[in-house]
């Protein structure tokens, strides 16, 4: 499972490499991490409310079911929090060099 997300994430830093300023590139990284978490404990969440809903307790697999789109819009909700700081921060310049 770990290792899922961590090829997720690492899939989306390297998609980004081309293009935004390094806080940015991070950033990105972050959310996709985030959102790719959250994929996870979802699917788990949906497996959970498909099994509750075979055994027949359709208000759990119900409840299970809000919960699973709960988190996924809680992880949008904070991968763009994220990707929205980075570009909201100020750029940062390096010293010049000692000559």
């Amino acid at each position: 499972m770990r290792m899922i997300i961590a090829a997720t994430a690492a899939l989306g830093a390297l998609s980004l490499a081309a293009c935004g300023s390094p806080a940015e590139k991070t950033a990105d990284a972050q959310a996709d991490a985030v959102e790719a978490q959250a994929d996870v404990t979802a699917t788990q969440l949906e497996n959970q409310a498909d099994a509750a809903n075979q055994a027949g307790m359709p208000a759990t697999a119900d409840a299970l079911d809000k919960q699973a789109d709960a988190v996924k819009d809680a992880a949008d909700s904070k991968a763009d929090a994220i990707r929205d700081a980075a570009k909201d921060a100020p750029a940062t310049v390096p010293p010049p060099a000692p000559r």
